[in-house]
């Protein structure tokens, strides 16, 4: 709450290019797992069209009870409001085989340079990280980026972290 709206879409915008040109460096990348991002987050709107447009397939979480099910994007029309945190989720097809997930881009309330990530609390994430098996990709604005945060045993650090 600091900072402008402005300011927040300045950082965003960079992140969004230094993803993008990280993603273009990815051989055979096909399929992403985004997250449609909330107003304190590093806005992941256009780079969730862009992607799309590119031709790659584009995964969205929706919670389910505790859990996140992933969906494929299919444009914005195929989006709804979710019911647990206001959450725009995906209404598209429901994507079950981990395994073809290319790259995942993960979000944090705060990071470290070295990967760890700290979650919103509920756990959403620290249940759906051990269920992939490609590079995690945290992406974040500069001030959530600090020297220590707390970890357990159980988290998972990401493998990069791209700012701004």
């Amino acid at each position: 709450k600091q900072h402008t709206t402005e300011q927040l879409q300045s950082y965003s915008q960079s992140i969004e290019h230094s993803l993008l040109e990280r993603i273009a460096r990815e051989e055979n990348c096909h399929t992403i797992l985004l997250y449609h991002s909330l107003p304190d987050e590093v806005n992941t709107h256009d780079l969730i069209q862009t992607l799309y447009a590119q031709g790659y397939t584009v995964l969205l979480p929706s919670v389910v009870g505790n859990d996140l099910a992933l969906h494929v994007y299919e444009g914005e029309q195929v989006m709804n409001t979710g019911s647990s945190f206001g959450i725009q989720e995906s209404q598209g097809a429901l994507f079950t085989d981990y395994s073809k997930i290319d790259l995942a881009v993960i979000p944090g309330m705060a990071f470290t340079q070295q990967g760890d990530r700290l979650g919103r609390g509920k756990g959403f994430y620290d249940r759906l990280l051990p269920k992939l098996h490609c590079p995690l990709i945290g992406i974040a604005f500069p001030f959530q980026i600090l020297p220590v945060i707390p970890t357990e045993q159980h988290d998972i650090p990401m493998t990069e972290l791209i700012s701004c």
